[in-house]
């Protein structure tokens, strides 16, 4: 009897060991690694408040959000690893690019490049523009707790990209805001456009506070003659396990001298769609998420449907779904974003584009429609 017992403390010795080992390894880890950013000083939050968005030390949506929804983990966690084709069974295509593509655009075209899941390359009167520029292979801070990416190659690598005027940031989650992309891309970046707080970590990797600008929902800069705007959207922030709510989250408009784009950025449904809309557009292009759902988390991520329906609240003229066939992200197939969002385009006579990654889409001229999905 006694041995028994003794086994048995020894075993939740061991047990309570290897816990604590886990436990002292991943606080050393998140507060040693760069990936995890800097959370925002007093010093900020201090100019935080001046926001009305921002209350009791942490940024809020304009309505109550809850971002955790009905979660069931157990269910959840079944379904990640046992259920459906949520990553491609071969390397998706990519049109390949050159850096000579992009340095020779001119002021007559507007032209846009999907990168991949939220990436955006946009060239406007002249100006160079990535949105979201997550180029890294897995969207989390380190490779063993994130998915691959589909796609085994990039339009053009980080070191061929050129020179940017501009890169604006939505939000800091790991698939919009990249570590790696950002070591690689900031000496050739002109400047850096973020929500408030998000400059803090583009700062701790060695970005000059000069070259950041930090904005408010609805406050304005300009680049050249485009004129970008913060806009709100739906959704929440933090890349570590203590700093959810401390940095903002957002939309742009990018308004050129001739063509209008929106960019959601991350967001549930809500009539802030219909605002910007009413406020802001028509939009030439509505660059809008289109991926990574689930009905248990329905405030924070807009199903296809809902998708097709925002454009319709923005005044959007044409479609391109994002946030799409790059990384396994939640439990739905790869390919059901852009099968339900192409269904429902079609029923509400919503013009739609659906460009391969690298397949450019120029205002004006006829958009990228193949069906290059259905391998």
């Amino acid at each position: 009897m006694k041995i028994g017992f003794k086994l048995f403390k020894m075993i939740i010795g061991i047990i309570a060991s290897l816990i604590g080992f886990v436990v002292l390894i991943t606080i050393i880890f998140i507060t040693t690694s760069p990936q995890f950013g800097a959370v925002p000083g007093s010093e900020k939050l201090i100019d935080f408040e001046a926001s009305k968005n921002f209350e009791d030390g942490k940024f809020r949506n304009e309505k109550e959000t809850d971002v955790s929804g009905k979660m069931e983990w157990g269910r959840t966690l079944r379904e990640w690893f046992t259920t459906g084709d949520k990553a491609p069974s071969w390397s998706l295509p990519v049109k390949k690019i050159t850096s000579e593509n992009i340095t020779v655009s001119t002021d007559s075209i507007t032209k846009i490049t999907w990168f991949g899941h939220s990436a955006i390359l946009l060239e406007m009167q002249g100006k160079k523009i990535f949105i979201d520029p997550m180029l890294g292979a897995v969207p989390a801070p380190h490779p063993m707790l994130g998915s691959k990416r589909f796609n085994d190659t990039l339009p053009l690598t980080l070191e061929e990209l050129p020179f940017l005027d501009a890169v604006l940031i939505s939000h800091d989650h790991y698939d919009h805001l990249d570590y790696e992309s950002i070591i690689a891309m900031k000496d050739k970046v002109g400047h850096f456009y973020t929500p408030l707080g998000v400059g803090g970590h583009l700062e701790s990797w060695g970005v000059s506070s000069e070259n950041i600008t930090e904005m408010d929902w609805w406050e304005h800069a300009k680049v050249g003659d485009i004129q970008l705007t913060s806009a709100p959207a739906r959704h929440f922030s933090g890349r570590g396990f203590t700093d959810r709510f401390k940095t903002q989250w957002c939309s742009w408009i990018i308004k050129g001298v001739k063509d209008n784009i929106y960019f959601s950025g991350d967001s549930g449904y809500d009539d802030h769609f219909k605002r910007i809309g009413e406020k802001y557009g028509p939009f030439d292009l509505a660059i809008m998420e289109c991926g990574q759902y689930d009905e248990q988390w329905p405030l924070i991520h807009m199903m296809p449907e809902e998708t097709v329906q925002a454009t319709k609240d923005v005044k959007g003229s044409l479609l391109l779904p994002i946030h799409w066939g790059s990384f396994k992200l939640s439990l739905h197939s790869w390919e059901d974003p852009i099968e339900r969002v192409s269904s429902e385009a079609n029923q509400l006579k919503v013009p739609l584009t659906t460009p391969i990654i690298g397949e450019s889409i120029i205002l004006g001229e006829t958009p990228p429609q193949s069906l290059w999905w259905k391998k």
